[in-house]
């Protein structure tokens, strides 16, 4: 079963261009021989990190978008873990995502919105006695 997945994986500030383009060919060739389709890759750039990770504080972001399966995902993982230049990765399973998502907007769709109730005048017999309480000047 196919499923949509957002891979988030930080590679060292160190590593040449050119190893970069390589490493992310070779990951998005295993998903492509895995049976997995690539829907995109993102370089995010060079970016500060939070916290020391490796001893560097910063890294070169890249987001890969995929449809695969779980054991191909488990096999990406496991690339990226062992493969040097990659100093930290994450994986987010975004089809459950979306459908929390659809779900919310659902729920927020059949509710009432107090802004489109038009507002409802005020009893007269509220008038008069605000009018009898308020002192009228001499």
């Amino acid at each position: 079963m196919q499923r949509f997945y957002e891979v988030m994986f930080i590679v060292r500030p160190d590593t040449q261009d050119e190893d970069v383009d390589k490493l992310i060919a070779g990951f998005e060739a295993t998903v492509t021989n895995g049976g997995g389709t690539v829907r995109s890759t993102e370089k995010l750039g060079r970016r500060k990190l939070a916290y020391t990770v490796r001893k560097f504080n910063e890294g070169n972001y890249i987001l890969l978008t995929i449809d695969a399966d779980g054991a191909l995902v488990h096999e990406l993982e496991r690339r990226l873990r062992v493969s040097e230049p990659v100093i930290k990765f994450i994986t987010v399973r975004m089809d459950e995502e979306q459908k929390r998502i659809d779900k919310i907007k659902a729920i927020r769709a059949t509710r009432k919105k107090l802004s489109a109730q038009p507002v409802a005048a005020p009893a007269e017999g509220t008038e008069a006695h605000a009018a009898e309480a308020t002192p009228a000047s001499a």
